[in-house]
């Protein structure tokens, strides 16, 4: 009888840790944009975009791959022309799904 228990036991944790992590793959990606804010007006058309990509296979910026670390990291600088500009960052799990975050910036000189 103590040993049904045990392996009930064992066989509980062992779900409970599995579930925990497949949280994560459930969830599909996200990017979270720490800089630059929407509507962000820049004077020199140099701009830098940095945040965080979780659960991200790639990640993409206005169309071209956009490099992220082991911890999920981004960070690049682009050159804009004078005027309005979409950021548009677009991450894609390892099964398709994709996600895709934008920013409006403003380039008042060059």
């Amino acid at each position: 009888m103590a040993i049904k228990g045990f392996v009930g036991l064992v066989l509980i944790a062992l779900f409970g840790y599995g579930t925990l992590q497949a949280r994560h793959l459930l969830a599909g990606p996200s990017i979270t944009i720490t800089i630059p804010s929407n509507y962000t007006t820049f004077s020199d058309g140099f701009v830098t975009i940095e945040g965080m990509a979780e659960n991200t296979e790639n990640l993409s910026l206005n169309g071209g791959l956009l490099p992220i670390d082991e911890k999920g990291h981004f960070q690049k600088t682009v050159v804009y022309a004078k005027g309005g500009g979409i950021l548009s960052l677009t991450a894609t799990d390892r099964f398709g799904r994709t996600v895709t975050e934008q920013r409006t910036i403003f380039i008042t000189s060059n």
